[in-house]
């Protein structure tokens, strides 16, 4: 880590030479640093002293004026009451008076343009909301009370991310998970006062949608041909926005100008665009669970024992998803290692994975050092993964989970009656034979869908890091990743 830079302040040098003796006996100045810099300070009081004024570093009970730059009154009457007991008689000055004295030579007079100017505060200003400025210090419910505005600036945050402006959407992210935070519907811009993370566009928006129902800006955006391709492009599973925007260069604006372009598409791309549709589709909560299932059962296959979870916005509490996240790990460091091709191989032998790319655990060292990262993910052992999800899989008879504190599922081999399990295991796959047999009788219904599917292996040690990484929602993930730049620049 680079240390942090000491910042320098200039001493005073009173009694050196270039300064004059005090000139003003009943004048002691103080020039308060806030706002005004410890480089400016220094220099505004060594000039101070050379024109004979008594210019004190310190601010004592003999201060007889005290002069700021870019503050009111209340604020410096705060500090002031931070550093002195019952408050100070002292003038409070604007700088335009030290600087005027200055020119002229001697303390001027004192104007109502040289006091600091008391804030008024009216029933309009009163602060209505108070929220941290930190993403992890706030209460978000899964209750949006702000959704019309929040729909907008996500929009507008999805077109800049789109548009490869990633700036532009993290400030909208932010403002729109500030107000996602808020207990109530804002029903007005004074109700806004005070509040973090909404920056000047972001106001717009909100202001636009309050005054005329909704955002020019988000409507406009949304109508957009540029808007549209880059959406249907980018859903095909293994798109990014730079392929999205090159294709949109070369005239591809949808799927069957995809398809007939001659385009070369990798594994991924392929997969997504065969997929398109199902990829494209809410994932439910319960097809979640239903998937949760599967994953445990290959998990207890190749490593009993090892432990598992639910990640991602399922585990935020969210009745749907785009795709279904799992964390897996085990108890004793070292144990995991080996697993992730072992349930990958399980799952392809049972016919439910479409697609899959696993990579390594790039923290592991080998003999060339530690990997490094190829982008701004985390480097856990990871397989992303195209599911073939049966409605014989989401007919199946559910198993009682085992959950301990952290929200794991300790996963093992369960042992019932050997008996009992033939025959369940043959009624079972009766039940099963007779709902496919009913379900092909009915024209063009499928019987799977195809769902992303993450699965994330991590150390024991490194756990609580990979569940707090996958469990946040984008915005506080950004957050966090940036945490120390905001403490220490």
């Amino acid at each position: 880590m680079v240390p942090l830079k000491r910042r320098k302040v200039v001493p005073s040098r009173v009694g050196s030479a270039g300064t004059e003796p005090n000139k003003f006996p009943q004048v002691i100045l103080f020039l308060l640093e806030r706002k005004m810099g410890a480089s400016r300070r220094a220099f505004l009081s060594q000039l101070g002293r050379k024109k004979g004024f008594q210019v004190e570093e310190l601010f004592s009970e003999s201060v007889t004026h005290v002069i700021s730059e870019n503050n009111c009154g209340a604020e410096v009457r705060t500090w002031l009451d931070s550093q002195v007991r019952g408050g100070t008689p002292a003038h409070l000055l604007d700088i335009s008076w030290y600087t005027e004295s200055m020119k002229a030579g001697h303390p001027v007079e004192i104007l109502d343009r040289h006091k600091l100017q008391e804030q008024q505060t009216s029933e309009a200003e009163v602060v209505v909301f108070s929220v941290p400025s930190y993403a992890c210090q706030r209460r978000t419910t899964l209750e949006n009370h702000n959704a019309v505005l929040t729909d907008a600036l996500a929009l507008l945050a999805e077109n800049a991310e789109l548009s490869e402006e990633e700036g532009r959407g993290v400030a909208f992210r932010r403002a729109a998970a500030v107000l996602k935070a808020l207990p109530r519907p804002v029903t007005s811009m004074t109700e806004l006062r005070g509040l973090p993370c909404l920056g000047d566009h972001s106001l717009r928006v909100i202001k636009d949608i309050l005054e005329n129902g909704a955002s020019s800006e988000a409507e406009s955006t949304k109508q957009s041909e540029r808007y549209k391709a880059l959406k249907v492009l980018t859903g095909i599973f293994g798109v990014g926005a730079k392929t999205a925007d090159r294709w949109i260069r070369e005239g591809i604006l949808g799927l069957q100008q995809l398809q007939e372009s001659g385009q070369t598409l990798n594994r991924a791309q392929q997969a997504g665009l065969e997929h398109y549709d199902d990829l494209n589709q809410p994932v439910t909560k319960a097809d979640a669970d239903v998937i949760s299932e599967i994953v445990e059962r290959a998990v207890v296959s190749v490593l009993p024992g090892a432990q598992m979870t639910l990640i991602g916005g399922f585990r935020r509490g969210k009745l749907s998803g785009h795709d279904v996240d799992f964390l897996i790990t085990h108890p004793e460091e070292g144990r995991e290692v080996g697993l992730m091709p072992k349930v990958v191989s399980w799952l392809e032998s049972q016919g439910f994975l479409l697609y899959q790319k696993t990579t390594r655990n790039s923290y592991l060292e080998s003999k060339d050092g530690p990997g490094r990262p190829s982008s701004n993910m985390d480097r856990f052992e990871r397989c992303f993964s195209i599911f073939k999800l049966t409605e014989k899989e989401r007919r199946r008879t559910k198993h009682p989970e085992t959950a301990t504190e952290n929200g794991l599922r300790t996963v093992s081999t369960p042992e019932p009656d050997p008996h009992s399990r033939v025959q369940i295991s043959e009624r079972s796959r009766c039940e099963d034979e007779e709902l496919e047999v009913d379900q092909t009788k009915q024209a063009g219904h499928k019987l799977w869908r195809a769902v992303r599917v993450d699965l994330v292996v991590s150390p024991i040690s490194q756990f609580a890091f990979a569940l707090l990484g996958w469990t946040g929602s984008k915005v506080s993930l950004q957050r966090r990743t940036n945490i120390s730049e905001l403490e220490f620049n």
